[in-house]
């Protein structure tokens, strides 16, 4: 059987799979490369700053992240049909988890809460945080649901802050203000890029930026003592220094301490541990990160993150159609939002949320999700190797 190939500059040679040139350099050379490469860098990043302070779950982080790039790898295989069918059962399946972990009476060996939060399932050698999964099933049911629908009318422009609602709502009741605030971007970004109106967007947006103050009286207490050491820390007001504001302080006071070039890692270590940093192999890595390496190793981080962004945005510019295109721009949205709001945090300008260092803060679930929006911006770059279509096999 012969198997024919169009779009390539070599003619087939024999039997079995040929490629042509286009072939081999459209898979080659794309887009998707420049997020797998941030990503690795970022990743291969936080593993020498958790070993800053706990080199034991540095380890542990190394294993994730090969774990996470085999699960990217798989992301790579299936095709757009495939994922555009999984994509609303996956989204269910996200929500029945979102459900499980509040269900009062669970075993605890099977869901602990943490600091009065119910966030993970216990899987036995590790723990998993349905929140992190749900983060990637918004993105491709949106993606699916955007693709043949127009955002010009106001109602249709609302509809994917509905559906992105219920995740939202679950997330916020474990309590866990910071991830939930994290759907928002995505579908900020991905209505964008389906032709929302820039009057809609903005009429959003203002009403947002009025409607927050607003929701103050509904926060939970500590969440508004996190707002108020914040308003007092601009203020130079230090009264909660010793209280709610201790771990932004610290974090702050870590992260001005390593000065343009960083202080050493044994020096970092002894400045972390003895500041008694809460955190700081989790949502404060950032700080650890200024301490070591300076000034320069903040400026890197932010490098490798906008790299992936730009990559994950390369990508959805040259998707072949509109589910990719969608896909790959709600990955973006959702990682660049993280890596603002985190870092803002540690270094005293936003409230202190809990959210993580996206491939750099300690932690399987957010490492591996992470790894699986990576492959599927390859999945979605790769998808534009033409010079691989087959147009039929003759005997």
């Amino acid at each position: 059987m012969m198997t024919t190939f169009t779009r390539g500059a070599m003619q087939p040679l024999g039997e079995g799979v040929e490629i042509g040139r286009r072939g081999v350099m459209a898979w080659v050379l794309n887009a998707g490369w420049v997020p797998l490469l941030a990503a690795a860098l970022l990743t291969l990043e936080g593993v020498l700053a958790i070993d800053t302070t706990v080199p034991s779950l540095a380890r542990r982080q190394a294993i994730f992240g090969v774990f996470g790039f085999l699960c990217a790898a798989a992301m790579m295989l299936p095709g757009s049909r495939t994922l555009t069918r999984v994509a609303w059962p996956l989204y269910l399946i996200s929500l029945v988890l979102l459900i499980f972990v509040l269900i009062p009476g669970t075993p605890e060996w099977l869901v602990r809460p943490k600091n009065g939060a119910r966030r993970w399932i216990s899987l036995g050698l590790f723990e998993f945080q349905p929140s992190e999964i749900a983060k990637i099933a918004v993105v491709l049911a949106l993606s699916q649901w955007l693709r043949a629908r127009s955002l010009r009318r106001f109602g249709a422009f609302l509809m994917p802050f509905l559906l992105a609602a219920p995740p939202m709502l679950l997330i916020l009741i474990e309590p866990d203000l910071g991830t939930a605030l994290m759907f928002a971007p995505a579908v900020i970004a991905m209505a964008i890029a389906a032709g929302a109106r820039l009057l809609h967007i903005s009429l959003l947006v203002g009403v947002v930026a009025l409607g927050a103050p607003l929701s103050y009286p509904f926060l939970k207490p500590h969440q508004r003592d996190r707002v108020d050491a914040l308003m007092a820390q601009i203020r130079g007001d230090d009264s909660f220094v010793g209280d709610i504001g201790f771990q932004g302080d610290r974090a702050m006071t870590l992260a001005g301490s390593g000065g343009l070039f960083g202080v050493g890692r044994e020096r970092a270590q002894a400045l972390v541990h003895f500041n008694r940093l809460p955190e700081e192999h989790n949502d404060m890595i950032f700080a650890v990160i200024c301490c070591r390496w300076g000034f320069f190793g903040g400026v890197v981080t932010w490098g490798l993150g906008l790299l992936y962004a730009f990559g994950a945005l390369l990508v959805a510019s040259g998707a072949r159609e509109p589910f990719s295109r969608f896909a790959a721009t709600g990955i973006a949205g959702t990682f660049i939002a993280q890596l603002v709001l985190n870092t803002g945090m540690t270094l005293g300008v936003m409230p202190v949320t809990g959210v993580t260092l996206p491939f750099i803060s300690y932690g399987g679930s957010s490492l591996v999700a992470l790894w699986i929006g990576t492959g599927l911006l390859c999945n979605f770059a790769m998808r534009r190797a033409r010079g691989v279509e087959r147009l039929g096999a003759v005997a």
